[in-house]
């Protein structure tokens, strides 16, 4: 069976975001995949985490993908650190990395930004741990964001080099997932940026953990324009809004888009559905939505929290059982580099 590899870092809350663009789509892979999920406390740490909170977040992370739907008796859920494979494999893949791979790499120079000298090395070597997430596992598919197709590309340079450097056929060229249009959520606060974690406002982002009472305060918030809701006017013939349509009304976007996602339905149909209305109309159906999507993921979670020797437990569990794939294939590696066992 094919089998699927992916992550999120712990750090701060997960939000509806990462759980439309990506852990959603986790829980269905599950049927179709032999599926591991991290939490990737390794890559957390490029930037400076306070220990105590790294722990709590780290079970956070855990608590989400399980309320989700993340099954941990059919898919691998553990945290990155327990698994030494994936360091040990990083500094091998290392050295078969070449420099100019890495100074491509976009995403450096935007969390680098203008203290780029001050940077850890951790944060530029970032990708090529990611690569040793993706094949310590042999993985052969990643889902991934626009934000990580450039991480991915890399971690298919480093696999092709490694087994043509070696003469070996050792690890498969891992294939992107790429989600459907819901994968890119944007700020409730701004239209044109990427929901995020690490926005400074609360009230950019609706996080798994919000109650009914927050989630409806930040929909009731959310940035909009003063017009009437976007009609089919603003469709192409295939169903696509327009590209200046959306530019213009950015807002309006997104929330069509977070109602289309949070209901399965199709943005086109959703825009036809609401063309004209108020905001304020269309915000109140939009929150009731989103409270009965996440309210029971909110519930579990928060449920889960409750007993963090349970999550810990389960976590030492899905280590042990990642270690049991990864350790063989790190082996293999060093056998195929000459390390002496």
């Amino acid at each position: 069976m094919n089998r699927i590899f992916s992550g999120v870092q712990p750090t701060n809350n997960l939000h509806l975001g990462n759980y439309l663009g990506a852990v959603r789509n986790w829980v269905r892979m599950q049927k179709d995949y032999d599926c591991i999920f991290c939490v990737v406390d390794l890559h957390a740490i490029t930037l400076w985490q306070e220990p105590v909170a790294l722990r709590q977040a780290t079970r956070e992370v855990a608590a989400a993908y399980i309320a989700s739907g993340i099954d941990p008796k059919c898919s691998i859920i553990f945290n990155q650190s327990q698994c030494l494979a994936h360091a040990q494999l990083a500094w091998i893949l290392n050295c078969v990395a070449r420099l100019g791979w890495l100074n491509r790499m976009t995403q450096f120079k935007e969390k680098a930004g203008k203290n780029r000298e001050n940077a850890s090395i951790g944060l530029y070597a970032y990708p090529v741990l990611m690569a040793a997430d993706i094949l310590a596992y042999k993985a052969t598919h990643v889902p991934v964001g626009e934000d990580q197709k450039q991480h991915l590309e890399l971690a298919r340079d480093i696999a092709q080099k490694f087994n043509n450097d070696y003469g070996v056929k050792l690890f498969p060229l891992p294939e992107p997932v790429i989600g459907g249009p819901a994968a890119r959520i944007m700020s409730l606060r701004d239209g044109t940026k990427k929901m995020s974690k690490s926005d400074e406002s609360d009230y950019s982002r609706i996080n798994m953990t919000d109650d009914a009472d927050t989630i409806a305060l930040k929909f009731r918030k959310a940035k909009t324009d003063p017009n009437p809701l976007p009609g089919p006017e603003c469709l192409d013939e295939h169903g696509h809004v327009k590209a200046d349509a959306e530019a213009a009304r950015p807002e309006a976007f997104n929330l069509l888009s977070i109602y289309a996602a949070l209901s399965d339905a199709a943005l086109a149909d959703v825009v036809h559905r609401f063309a004209g209305q108020e905001f304020s109309k269309f915000k109140g159906e939009l929150t009731d939505l989103a409270v009965a999507k996440l309210g029971p993921i909110s519930g579990e979670m928060k449920r889960l929290l409750a007993h963090p020797d349970e999550i810990d437990a389960l976590l030492r569990n899905g280590a042990e059982r990642a270690q049991a794939i990864a350790m063989p294939i790190l082996r293999e590696v060093e056998e195929i580099v000459g390390f002496l066992h």
